[in-house]
């Protein structure tokens, strides 16, 4: 078994000092190594009633007594063994927990500080808006800590007290047989503590609803689904808890022209027969501007052409997608008489030029067959 400090040491206190400093050196650990500051910490856990240890015996002048003369095995003698658990410890420091927590701290009722409940908020933006990014406000209604008590939910001046059933606890034993039953206590509804006085502001709850106006900076390249936290501007935390988080869902407005695939922008853009058989020069509308495209000579339908990073940026590593143009041949129509004899006798040349070709292919496959 693990040999126990010396109490002095554990507290950072000289042997002489008065119960003044001890008090004020426990309360600084007790406040640094609360459980409910720590969860799940188990150093901190035992840090914690080691030192509540330490000044149960040098806060008691007999035991104190004792301990300077004899030590930890004259403690051991005497009959003292340390707390049993956390409950020990809140029941004999109540008045310590209270300046700290607004009561006696005690974990079995609901007198822990809590964080604040996480809020929704859905938020529709255009495609221009997520592929460059919008600085938005959006308003929400929310509760926040009541500023005339500070969340005490007592009047101010006024504060709230130990439930005098429970002691604070929250919890009520009931012995049944062999068995003790604990429940919640019905004085103070399992609080842990009663409000004689309650603030005006808030009738005793500590909070208020609010209308606030919250700003949003969308950062460029969100998609639909995307989600934004902005830390504490959720509920309002109860007993001196944090406030939760705010998460912002993005939903995007489809676009007339453009469609997104990941980061990169895809659009369909018409060209004409001739311009498809010619070759031409077109400006194709991109997410910043205009840029000229080459339409090359026997372009065909749905050929597609790239623009390098003028597509979204990535969220991940700002490194933006490429516009992809992908081409469609609008069949000529209210054609005049001279277009309409030009087609014919280009048509004629091509069924001439794919007659020659039928021809030999034939042609070839005859000679193939006599070898």
């Amino acid at each position: 078994m693990a040999e126990k400090r010396d109490y002095y040491e554990i507290l950072g206190v000289a042997k002489n000092a008065s119960e003044g400093d001890l008090k004020s050196a426990y309360r600084k650990l007790a406040l640094q190594f609360h459980p409910d500051r720590n969860p799940g910490d188990k150093a901190a856990e035992d840090k914690f009633k080691e030192a509540a240890e330490a000044y149960e015996v040098l806060r008691d002048p007999q035991k104190r007594r004792i301990y300077d003369q004899y030590g930890h095995r004259g403690l051991e003698g005497s009959g003292f063994s340390g707390f049993g658990g956390f409950e020990d410890i809140f029941s004999s420091f109540g008045d310590i927990f209270e300046d700290f927590f607004g009561f006696g701290g005690r974990r079995g009722g609901r007198s822990r500080a809590q964080q604040g409940a996480d809020l929704r908020y859905d938020l529709t933006i255009s495609f221009m808006e997520a592929a460059f990014g919008v600085e938005t406000n959006i308003d929400l209604e929310k509760h926040e800590t009541c500023q005339k008590c500070e969340g005490q939910g007592a009047e101010p001046g006024t504060r709230a007290e130990v439930c005098p059933q429970c002691r604070g606890a929250g919890q009520v034993g009931r012995s049944q047989g062999f068995f003790t039953i604990r429940t919640t206590c019905p004085h103070c509804r399992g609080a842990g503590q009663v409000i004689s006085n309650p603030c005006k502001e808030c009738r005793g709850k500590g909070q208020t609803l609010v209308r606030k106006t919250v700003s949003v900076k969308i950062p460029a390249g969100v998609d639909n689904g995307s989600r934004l936290r902005l830390s504490n501007e959720g509920e309002a935390g109860s007993l001196g808890g944090p406030p939760g988080d705010l998460y912002v869902f993005i939903h995007v407005k489809p676009h007339e022209f453009f469609k997104r695939e990941d980061i990169d922008v895809i659009c369909q853009v018409p060209i004409s027969f001739i311009q498809a058989t010619l070759g031409a020069k077109i400006n194709v509308p991109t997410l910043n501007s205009e840029k000229e495209l080459e339409i090359p000579k026997s372009t065909q339908f749905g050929d597609v052409f790239r623009f390098r990073g003028e597509g979204i940026p990535s969220l991940r590593n700002g490194r933006r997608g490429d516009l992809i143009v992908q081409v469609t041949i609008k069949t000529p129509t209210n054609l005049n008489k001279k277009q309409e004899t030009l087609l014919r006798e280009f048509a004629q040349m091509e069924e001439a030029k794919l007659g020659k070709r039928l021809k030999d292919m034939l042609k070839n496959a005859a000679a193939k067959a006599v070898n």
